[in-house]
């Protein structure tokens, strides 16, 4: 990829060709064109103000629900470091840096006495991504509790959104493609932190029982239509096992794709494609994913 344009000065790290591979679950995928991670606030709007507006950015969270194509990410990957994962409670509403986990979120809700917020322990991403893609799991998601966010717009602008301003519908909202979730403020109830405790007990057992969680995956890889279990559709379309080159439809849960050991990212989406065309011919159903795939499909040999 070409280098961009007259890059701003930045006091956190900036690196060119950096390889995506190691940050996202799949372990397979592309390098960045520049990956930066901004020391502070000021430090990503100083940057990104500066940055030629025809340079493409996009943010990176713990790289749970993505894939990263061979060919990579031109532009600018933000990925955001300590300074934006802090989390801290007031009342029954949780102060959340764009940059905290889930863990960290619903562990600081248990020892505040938040109850709510116990279905966030389950989203394998930190608070930027999971607002983004209206993240759920066992009958909660982030829709419920968000009351609102800052974001910094490609523009360098910080703006605070509220719930009803983000459009969110299953999987989905309508912020920017390229804005940065900097911090977001959630809101619970009073509960007992033993109680609190026993739900996130109960989830987390429900997802090791169920979900390939020490395999290379990438989350739930395609929404669940009207009516539909994902999982169901792509097993009765004979999907359980089913495989291309290193990738492979994960026989506990087949909603799940596995990188089994030296997957490309190609392998893993051309396998979500066939997944998708078996189901659609099996029942009718389209697939939709969920999963994110982001840059350039490699180039042809």
């Amino acid at each position: 990829m070409s280098e961009a344009p007259s890059l701003p000065q930045v006091r956190g790290k900036l690196t060119p060709d950096a390889p995506l591979a190691p940050l996202v679950w799949f372990k397979a995928g592309g390098h960045a064109q520049w990956l930066f991670e901004p020391r502070d606030l000021a430090d990503l709007q100083d940057f990104l103000r500066g940055l030629d507006p025809a340079v493409p950015v996009m943010a990176l969270g713990l790289g749970s629900n993505m894939i990263v194509r061979d060919g990579g990410v031109p532009g600018v990957v933000v990925r955001l470091g300590k300074a934006f994962a802090a989390v801290s409670a007031d009342g029954v509403t949780l102060e959340c840096g764009g940059g905290a986990s889930g863990i960290l979120v619903s562990s600081t809700a248990r020892n505040a006495g938040i109850a709510g917020v116990e279905f966030l322990r389950s989203i394998p991403g930190t608070v930027g991504g999971f607002v983004r893609m209206n993240g759920g799991a066992y009958g909660g998601e982030v829709s419920d509790i968000l009351l609102d966010c800052d974001v910094v717009l490609r523009s360098g602008e910080r703006v605070t959104l509220g719930n009803a301003q983000l459009g969110y519908t299953y999987r989905h909202s309508e912020l920017p493609a390229d804005a940065v979730v900097v911090s977001a403020r959630f809101k619970g109830r009073a509960g007992q932190p033993a109680a609190i405790q026993a739900e996130m007990d109960r989830i987390s057992a429900a997802r090791e029982v169920s979900q390939p969680l020490r395999s290379k995956t990438g989350g739930s890889t395609f929404k669940n239509p009207d009516g539909h279990k994902a999982w169901q559709l792509v097993d009765e379309a004979g999907c359980r096992g089913l495989s291309i080159g290193g990738a492979q439809v994960s026989e506990k849960h087949t909603n799940f794709l596995l990188n089994t050991g030296n997957a490309t990212s190609t392998e893993i989406e051309d396998l979500g494609d066939e997944v998708r065309r078996r189901v659609r011919e099996k029942s009718g159903v389209e697939l939709e994913w969920e999963i994110q795939r982001v840059g350039q499909k490699a180039a042809a040999p």
